[in-house]
């Protein structure tokens, strides 16, 4: 079996589902890339910004169901399914590697189940359109800082050797406050272009304490991550990494002058068999 790659899909607004661009071409395109030089995952493990809970806590039912978890968007949106199959083998192997953390295992029922959000769906649904690798969402604990989410992501670490693709799903720059919701092609704000760019130089060096320390950008930190909420699926995504592994950036841009679209797959830069 062959290590598989690591990747953060920045994934902006949940339209994206609905819509074919540069943008989702990228994703497919980063997913052929892994089916060719890698091998078909197994099964793939999420971490959306969309599931903060208290605790730490896993999918774990056979069927899990599609979220809708926003507002005001298009009926179009609310009938998107992503039939994904989950898989509860998975789900207790991650539970089994973050102990002796207690981790719930979610099994779809009671007010509280989770399923595929759409941090999760609206990138699968063009990166993997025919549902048919299983998929566990693990949830990010509210309560902790970032130092314990990249240490997650370490533990994580041993699923790349089992047919299991990591994926982590926000955005680096989210302030939807400052967004020009009219102009996707806005120009950036110089603080969002500046954290953006550090950001992208600490996954360059392999700097990972560049990211889990980000506040250290003071007021371009304060403005990109004004809450940490889709800053943090980087960090799992970051601990997951080998130190051979090479950075692959696209798509790597801002839209709307303060959502990062910016994604990254750290790959071997050979395919390490496990």
């Amino acid at each position: 079996m062959t290590r598989l790659p690591v990747i953060f899909f920045g994934h902006g607004s949940p339209m994206i589902a609905l819509e074919t661009n540069d943008t989702t071409r990228s994703w497919a395109a980063t997913a052929a890339h892994i089916e060719r030089d890698y091998g078909r995952p197994r099964a793939i493990l999420c971490i959306s910004a969309h599931w903060i809970t208290q605790g730490t806590a896993v999918t774990a039912m056979a069927a899990p169901q599609t979220i809708h978890d926003f507002g005001a968007f298009p009926q179009a949106l609310f009938d998107v399914q992503y039939p994904a199959a989950g898989d509860p083998v998975l789900a207790a192997r991650v539970r089994d590697l973050l102990a002796p953390l207690p981790v719930t295992l979610d099994q779809g029922q009671g007010d509280a189940a989770w399923g595929l959000d759409h941090g999760t769906w609206s990138v699968l649904c063009k990166a993997y359109p025919q549902a048919d690798i299983p998929v566990v969402q693990l949830s990010m604990d509210g309560t902790r800082g970032p130092d314990f989410h990249y240490e997650i992501g370490q533990r994580l670490r041993p699923l790349r050797d089992e047919g299991i693709l990591i994926v982590g799903t926000g955005n680096i720059v989210h302030n939807l406050p400052r967004m020009d919701f009219r102009n996707r092609n806005a120009i950036p704000y110089d603080w969002a272009t500046r954290f953006n760019d550090h950001i992208r130089s600490a996954i360059l060096a392999n700097r990972p304490e560049g990211a889990i320390a980000f506040a250290a950008m003071g007021r371009d930190a304060a403005e990109s991550v004004p809450t940490p909420d889709h800053y943090w699926p980087l960090l799992y995504v970051l601990g997951a990494r080998d130190n051979g592994d090479m950075p692959m950036f696209g798509p790597d841009h801002i839209e709307h002058g303060s959502l990062s679209m910016t994604s990254v797959m750290l790959a071997p830069a050979i395919p390490v068999a496990a």
